[in-house]
């Protein structure tokens, strides 16, 4: 048997899936300050009355991290970035305790300029009597050549909690997005480790023994304990569940956008015949272009519990969640309360929703119900609006699904898969206004939870080889090695898939059964006065999201 649970900003849900379909489904307030007993009143109540010895695999997702970035709950991050000579890296600053230094290493990863230690003492000196306890360190070409990080990390790891290298997080040598990658990683580190011990400590309650994985933002799965070291991985988590628990109930033969409706965020993907479309380079929240390899989604800040207000004497929804809703017992109007009072939710106090929507109605000139009714025509216009705009961006750029790039696809979704709590709420006020079929995916409330059970287990990995330097490197993976000048392209290709294979058991897949694509593999001749000097290589193989088989059918 198979254990999803997704940690929510709301709610917690947990699925306990067996040979013969879903045995249990639950739904569970979330407590952000009292996690542990969030999640093991999910997990109790999913295998009440089942045998403990029967369950062989537990995969959670969480929407956590992803809520704390788009609602600016982020702890300070220190950063130190040295880049040499070229583009000034202070044009890429983040946070308010962010350093440049000097030290430099070129494109092929030759030390041109030495480390200052003075410069770093003095960063870390700085950031402590901030209150600062995260740090991140970045070098413009530490991808060839982490030395200096690794040397600035030792000096600085005595004085922090934690220290996180950029070559660490991301292996890929676009400088901003790796420095926006590393400072994630480092910001939502705090909110994670209290997450990954409440969910160790509720698992070991219970006595699970098995291994516990966590969907990141590809769509698949890693183990837990790896992901306490790269916890920005776990960015757009809940998302991806989204997007794979609405995979196995899309249609075959179109092109779906799906729209998860949450108590905080609504989070959007597009389908193309039931495959996920793909983010290469790496996502985009709140503003910030990281590389973290994800699904293509798209956050925002709209949901059930999301605060409404009067703005210039317009209905604003968002981006604020300030609690639950006043019908609920919470302070602050919200769509949930507009439902309420429409009579769409039959639970919690009308009255208290009623009582809310009270100074909004005063302040548009209208009565309680037609003030409800706006809020909700509201929302649902401002999450198409979203949409339509997060589909218009996709249609600018090359199209990647996760197994290929669709040369010259056009894509029309006409199609809504809508998913959470309150989805069945919306579907008839986002039908009304776009004009598409909208569809209530089947065991709405908990896909999310049911995708995040099926995801495979994937990761990805980057190698680059000089033959002129003779030396070929995997940064993320820590792997260095010496090559003579005939190593080509098809040799990288096969070092890259034997790393990619090692990785990939330890984060938990099964070697026998592994699926790899190549996603980039370039080679380029190094010319010096007239002749070859070598060759400059570097590929990026990964193993293909997707879902676990067996299950698929007896789910639908």
């Amino acid at each position: 048997m198979i254990i999803g649970l997704d940690v929510g900003g709301t709610h917690t849900d947990a699925v306990l899936l067996a040979d013969d379909g879903l045995r249990a489904a639950v739904k569970v307030p979330t407590d952000a300050n009292d996690l542990f007993h969030s999640v093991l009143s999910g997990l109790e109540q999913a295998v009440r009355g089942q045998d403990p010895a029967r369950i062989r695999r537990i995969v959670l997702s969480t929407t956590l991290t992803t809520n704390a970035i788009v609602q600016s709950r982020i702890g300070p991050v220190g950063m130190i970035v040295s880049g040499g000579p070229g583009i000034d890296p202070e044009l890429f600053r983040l946070g308010d305790h962010y350093v440049c230094v000097s030290g430099a290493v070129d494109h092929r990863g030759r030390e041109t300029e030495p480390v200052d230690e003075a410069q770093i003492h003095a960063a870390g000196q700085r950031f402590r009597k901030n209150g600062v306890r995260h740090v991140g360190v970045v070098g413009k070409f530490s991808v060839r050549n982490p030395s200096h990080e690794n040397r600035i990390g030792r000096i600085l790891a005595d004085d922090f909690e934690q220290v996180f290298l950029g070559h660490r997080c991301a292996g890929l040598l676009n400088f901003p997005r790796r420095i926006a990658t590393t400072y994630l990683n480092a910001a939502v580190y705090p909110l994670y480790r209290d997450f990954f011990l409440a969910v160790k400590q509720s698992l070991e309650r219970m006595g699970f023994t098995v291994p516990i994985r966590i969907l990141k933002a590809d769509g698949g799965n890693i183990q837990f304990d790896a992901s306490l070291d790269a916890p920005v991985q776990t960015i757009l988590s809940g998302p991806a569940a989204s997007v794979m628990g609405a995979t196995v109930f899309a249609p075959p033969d179109a092109d779906c956008l799906v729209l998860d409706i949450g108590g905080t965020t609504t989070d959007m993907a597009l389908l193309v015949k039931r495959i996920p479309l793909l983010n290469p380079l790496g996502i985009e929240i709140a503003g910030i272009k990281t590389l973290v390899r994800s699904m293509e989604v798209h956050s925002i800040g709209i949901g059930g519990d999301s605060t409404v207000r009067i703005r210039d004497g317009r209905i604003v929804v968002g981006p604020e969640r300030s609690g639950p809703a006043m019908g609920y017992g919470g302070a602050h109007f919200t769509p949930t309360d507009a439902l309420m009072i429409l009579g769409r939710i039959e639970d919690g106090s009308p009255s208290r929703a009623r009582e809310g929507a009270q100074p909004l109605a005063a302040m548009l000139g209208v009565t309680v119900e037609e003030a409800a009714k706006a809020v909700f025509v509201e929302t649902c216009r401002s999450i198409l609006d979203e949409s339509a705009a997060f589909i218009e961006r996709i249609r600018q750029k090359p199209v990647y699904t996760v197994h290929e790039m669709l040369d010259g696809a056009t894509l029309s979704p006409r199609r809504i898969l809508i998913l959470g709590g309150p989805a069945e709420h919306f579907a008839g006020g986002l039908s009304s206004l776009s004009g598409w079929d909208v569809e209530v995916v089947p065991r709405s409330p908990v896909a999310n939870a049911i995708g995040a059970a099926l995801a495979r287990t994937t990761s990805q990995v980057t190698l680059f080889a000089d033959t002129e330097l003779g030396m070929a490197s995997a940064p993320e993976e820590q792997f260095h090695t010496g090559i003579d000048r005939g190593f080509s392209l098809a040799d990288a290709l096969s070092l890259a898939r034997q790393l990619l294979c090692k990785r990939a058991v330890s984060w938990g897949a099964n070697a026998d059964t592994l699926e790899m694509d190549t996603v980039e593999a370039l080679e380029f001749n190094m010319v010096r006065g007239f002749r070859t000097a070598g060759k400059n290589i570097r590929v990026t193989v990964q193993v293909t999201p997707g879902l676990i088989r067996g299950y698929e059918q007896r789910i639908r």
